[in-house]
């Protein structure tokens, strides 16, 4: 469903120009890289992806896009093979985002691109407020924390590309501005509650909300969709620098 939302404004931002040899640093399913694909006439695309079991749900792939098993953190390539390296949603879960940017800047070509879109994940607004599901957002975000990740890395990429030796640094922001009068604001609100739902388990068990707490923030952000009048706010943070 996310894919769905961002995937055309993200394609749009890499710029593509047909030619380039590119990464997706993971790739997961597959889908993005699948459309990066579609957009390059002379050019290939490869995936790289940790899950064996979404590796074998990706989609028949065209003739110039291949995906491989394999660590950002670790790239199986040799120096200067990509023209532009991306990552969208990974640096959020990896233990070392540095050292994934590293290896990306070792892969790619003098002069070649990296690009970047990642999560602030406290960065929403509702309104009406829901004060429910906003406590259980942090507590989401703590549990990222405690799995390894980091669920604010979004605001701290031009820290972490800069200080792997990168230049002409660019940031920007995506806003993701949905309301009840537009068709994408139900999917927006069923995808934050499936990222919520995805998470209860290991949420309860980490005595991070109780049962409860759990169970008030969906049903808050259930009636929330429904509301004629209702409006969210989030923004994704990018990067895009060179080599």
């Amino acid at each position: 469903m996310l894919n769905q939302l961002t995937n055309k404004s993200f394609i749009e931002f890499l710029q593509l120009q047909g030619h380039e040899n590119v990464l997706e640093l993971g790739s997961g399913l597959g889908l993005l890289s699948a459309e990066v694909a579609s957009q390059l006439t002379t050019g290939f695309a490869t995936g790289i992806e940790l899950s064996k079991e979404q590796l074998s749900q990706t989609p028949q792939t065209p003739s110039n896009l291949e995906f491989m098993l394999g660590d950002v953190h670790d790239l199986p390539f040799g120096d200067q093979t990509f023209d532009l390296v991306y990552g969208r949603y990974i640096l959020e879960h990896v233990s070392d985002p540095i050292q994934v940017i590293q290896q990306a800047k070792r892969v790619l070509v003098t002069d070649g691109r990296i690009c970047f879109q990642e999560n602030s994940t406290l960065w929403m607004e509702f309104y009406p407020s829901c004060p429910h599901f906003t406590y259980a957002w942090k507590k989401f975000a703590q549990l990222q924390s405690k799995l390894g990740g980091d669920a604010m890395i979004g605001i701290k990429l031009f820290d972490r590309v800069k200080k792997c030796g990168f230049r002409e640094i660019s940031i920007s922001l995506s806003p993701e501005i949905h309301s009840a009068d537009t068709p994408s604001f139900r999917p927006w609100i069923e995808n934050l509650i499936g990222n919520l739902q995805s998470a209860e388990r290991k949420l309860v068990e980490s005595n991070l909300l109780t049962q409860s707490e759990y169970q008030n923030a969906i049903e808050e952000l259930s009636e929330f969709v429904e509301h004629p009048y209702a409006s969210t706010y989030f923004a994704w943070n990018r990067l895009e620098a060179i080599k």
